[in-house]
């Protein structure tokens, strides 16, 4: 079965030949310990584990990739350090935030999820409309630094072992969040509600259109969603106001990407999503990721309350991993019984920290295989 294939049936409670491998994502310092526990390369940490966990004389199959479509602000705003004291850097980032992190760390560690950087906020970009109008220059959909060079006229030929491609972008709350600064934007809904409503409706029409031109030039077949818009008990805002400001903007990328015959649409959000997922099967998902176990996510009790109606991705609670031993396979065995019921696709329920050991990472993935099908 091609890659492809199985990602789809596995996600689309089909027929799948074995559920997709995907055990985790290490960040920077992961991996800096697993080369002092026997990683013997930091860049082919998936082969290693491939082969260590008893998968050797199989192809290590990555079954999904990003597509290079850019829905980022270009230009980025100049990254600089503009003050270093006690132990800290006072930087702005490539967003235009105002931030203070380590001096461990540098600016660069904002730019991508390279590991688990802590930091304070002291200025967000968008504090009133005058700075929206600026910030919207920097969006416009039909710049070419937006498309890969590889990208052709029309959708490439898929061939039989290509992976699944994901269109991802971020949803209405986190872009709204990166613009404005959570508090600050929680006071606006409050206060300034259109202010509100017009950003939003300009990020689901920037949306559209780079997703007009990606459809037609790249090969697609799921889009992934970044909201991060839950606490560890809750959402950070009312179901009321998420389907007010939110959900005509899922609805509208979904039903373009129907068009386009994309059948996987998958919401990411941290934090505990129970009431959340209502809304988002009404919207339109069927996929949603990573939940997280420490925020009382329990993907048994949500197949129970939501069947099929929603397939998962990761949910292997992460302290579970860094055990080892007894506690892991208890993990693991928590949620057997959704993997053989389809519609799921285990892995750890969040970037891999750095208190999970070499060792019982390959421990975990060997379990991990015969669960899936591929030992």
């Amino acid at each position: 079965m091609s890659l492809r294939t199985r990602y789809l049936e596995t996600l689309l409670f089909d027929h799948p030949d074995k559920v997709p491998f995907e055990p985790g994502q290490p960040r920077e310092t992961t991996l800096l310990r697993w080369q002092e526990e026997g990683l013997t390369d930091a860049d082919q940490w998936f082969s290693q584990l491939w082969d260590a966990a008893g998968l050797a004389g199989k192809s290590p199959f990555i079954h999904t990739k990003t597509s290079e479509v850019n829905f980022r602000m270009i230009p980025t705003f100049e990254e600089k350090v503009l003050e270093h004291r006690n132990g800290h850097y006072i930087v702005q980032d490539w967003m235009g935030n105002i931030t203070e992190i380590s001096d461990t760390y540098d600016f660069t560690y904002l730019r991508n999820p390279r590991d688990f950087v802590t930091r304070k906020w002291h200025r967000f970009p968008v504090e009133n409309r005058r700075d929206f109008e600026a910030m919207k220059k920097r969006y416009n959909p039909n710049d070419a630094l937006r498309w890969s060079r590889a990208a052709e006229v029309s959708p490439p030929i898929r061939e039989d072992q290509d992976p699944f491609v994901w269109l991802q972008f971020s949803g209405v709350f986190w872009q709204l969040r990166e613009w404005c600064g959570f508090e600050p934007l929680c006071r606006l809904l409050v206060d300034d509600p259109d202010f509100v409503q017009e950003m939003a409706d300009f990020w689901m029409q920037f949306v559209l259109a780079v997703m007009e031109r990606a459809l037609a030039t790249t090969a697609i077949d799921g889009l992934h969603i970044s909201e991060d818009m839950a606490y560890k008990e809750k959402s950070m805002i009312s179901p009321a106001m998420t389907r007010k400001y939110l959900m005509p903007a899922w609805s509208a990328w979904i039903e373009r990407a129907k068009k386009a015959e994309i059948k996987i649409f998958d919401m990411d959000s941290d934090g505990c999503i129970d009431e959340l997922i209502p809304l988002w099967i009404e919207a339109g998902f069927n996929v949603c990721d990573p939940i997280e176990v420490a925020a009382g996510c329990d993907i048994n009790q949500y197949r129970k309350r939501f069947g099929k109606r929603m397939a998962y991705r990761q949910g292997v609670d992460k302290r579970c991993i860094a055990a080892g031993g007894h506690v892991m396979e208890k993990e693991l065995d928590r949620i057997a019984p959704v993997v053989q019921d389809g519609g799921y696709i285990p892995g750890c329920d969040h970037g891999v920290p750095p208190d999970v050991s070499w060792p019982d990472f390959i421990r975990y993935a060997r379990r991990l295989a015969r669960i899936t099908g591929w030992l």
